[in-house]
């Protein structure tokens, strides 16, 4: 049998996963990794490429030891990553610093960049599709300010997935999917565009070449052979960024369809054969990790976190029941809720909003419009007003899309950790009132990435045979179309409550869950 090594460096770990051809995931290692707050500079997320690096190379090891596997029988190794989070490196090649996606320390910054022009974010969306809330210029000048020293330094710049390919091969390089992420990206041409650095007074020479997802980066050498445990000549190939990466581990990969990624965040990416950029600067736009595409990107923040944070802190009960019985605590609270009515008897979570890039802010986390009637107010029926909400958010992100595009999705695919929930899966497809599709592996950036580089090294003759024989599907969920109108109504009652609750966030007079940097209310 023949197999492929991925790397999946996501936000809070770092996993490897072994896939045998057949697209079975055979081993698997993961690590937490810390990014760490430097106490002189709130809000940073320092990533730690030494000890992470170290982290990596366990990972390695563990997955050769639980498989078994010859590594000569390894026919590529690929990664996928993050997005946003950023490696920059010297002259020599070494790096010199490097941030999480999660890291915050520019607000300032930010401010400052949209201070020089009033119209120059929008100016710079139009061509990369992005802002200054989650992209690269805005840490680039705090650098340049507060660590010049580092930032004179600085000859290249890569995201973290390119960073692990660089270990393994020594040659810089990004890929469009995720290097457009930064905010430096021509999104037309898939390629840097050093005048938005001009712009922002950044330097214009720090960007390595572009290869897309799938291209072969370098194989294996003899030292990185004897320091991981691979075997020398193995092909090393480019990646992406795991959104894009995860669209193709689930289908995703013809215009016009549109996959959900349920984890802390949810993500709805919509495929589109040219980049469309919104009047209203409401949605993100990035390249897919397929040449000929791009999606836009809406995002729910925090929905398993939310979930998370409910189950932790007053789901006791259900947690020693799953600790118990081998059960997932979830799978408990989706059994009692499975009978609450459609609106969890009026309940009205506060959460995310829906999607505003230019202007994203969310109001203060709450649940509004309780009982004192606890057979109707209750655990269950706050745990399914959670994942009401979420589906919600989500048909409210899908509405500006069709308000942009013309086009509103015929059916979703949904992965990722909420999609392991039966009733949130019907839920959503309730909700949106298209079918929704679950596919049998979750695990769908890894799967990506291994199939794009199954590709490049001729386990698979080309993309649509691999997607053809990999993708399984685990069941589809048909929307009620009762229940779908009646969430239209709750939709635009959960509308009008929420921006009343964001004007007291704006005032001051509760706090904001999340509000971008450089945002001024």
């Amino acid at each position: 049998m023949e197999y492929i090594l991925v790397f999946d460096a996501g936000t809070g770990s770092v996993r490897a996963l072994l896939f045998d051809k057949n697209g079975n995931q055979v081993a698997a290692s993961q690590f937490e990794w810390t990014h760490i707050e430097d106490p002189r500079f709130p809000g940073s997320m320092n990533f730690d490429v030494e000890k992470n690096w170290e982290l990596v190379n366990t990972c390695i090891s563990q997955v050769l030891n639980k498989s078994g596997v010859d590594p000569t029988a390894i026919k590529a190794v690929s990664a996928t990553s993050m997005r946003e989070g950023f490696v920059l490196y010297d002259h020599s090649g070494k790096e010199i610093w490097a941030c999480a996606n999660v890291d915050s320390r520019a607000a300032a910054e930010a401010k400052e960049l949209k201070s020089i022009d009033p119209d120059l974010e929008k100016k710079l969306y139009e061509q990369s599709g992005q802002t200054f809330a989650l992209g690269a210029l805005p840490r680039l000048l705090w650098l340049k300010k507060n660590q010049p020293d580092l930032y004179e330094k600085t000859a290249y710049m890569t995201m973290i997935n390119d960073w692990i390919l660089y270990k393994l091969t020594n040659m810089l390089q990004v890929d469009p999917s995720n290097g457009c992420t930064t905010g430096i990206f021509d999104l037309k041409t898939r390629t840097w565009t050093p005048v938005i650095a001009e712009a922002c007074d950044l330097k214009n020479n720090i960007f390595p070449p572009v290869n897309e997802a799938g291209q072969l980066l370098g194989t294996i050498s003899e030292s990185m052979a004897a320091a991981t445990g691979l075997s020398k000549g193995t092909p090393v190939i480019s990646g992406g960024g795991d959104a894009q990466m995860a669209s193709i581990g689930v289908g995703a990969i013809k215009d016009g369809q549109t996959f959900i990624c349920g984890g802390s965040f949810w993500q709805q990416e919509i495929n589109i054969k040219e980049p469309v950029v919104d009047p209203k600067n409401r949605i993100r736009v990035n390249c897919h990790a397929i040449p000929d595409l791009w999606q836009i990107e809406t995002i729910a923040f925090f929905p398993g976190l939310v979930m998370r944070w409910f189950r932790d802190a007053f789901c006791e009960t259900e947690m020693l029941e799953a600790a118990r019985t081998g059960r997932d605590a979830y799978e408990i609270l989706e059994e009692k809720a499975k009978d609450v009515p459609i609106g969890s008897n009026g309940i009205i979570p506060i959460f995310s909003d829906v999607m505003d890039y230019m202007s994203w802010r969310h109001a203060a986390p709450s649940f509004l419009n309780l009982t004192l009637d606890a057979a109707k107010t209750g655990k269950k029926e706050l745990f399914k007003s959670i994942q009401e909400n979420a589906a919600l958010i989500t048909y409210g992100n899908l509405k500006i899309v069709e308000d942009v595009t013309g086009h509103y999705p015929q059916e979703a695919i949904f992965a990722g950790g909420g999609s392991k929930g039966k009733l949130w899966s019907q839920t959503l497809a309730d909700v949106l009132g298209i079918p929704v599709k679950v596919p049998v592996e979750k695990e769908a950036a890894a799967l990506g990435t291994a199939i794009m580089a199954g590709i490049a090294v001729g386990l698979y003759p080309d993309l649509e045979t691999a997607v053809a024989e990999l993708v399984k599907w685990e069941r589809v969920h048909q929307p009620n179309e009762d229940h779908h109108q009646q969430y239209l109504a709750i939709y635009e009652n959960w509308r009008s409550v929420y921006a009343e609750q964001l004007k007291l966030a704006d005032s001051g007079k509760t706090r904001h869950m999340w509000i971008a940097p450089g945002i001024s209310i």
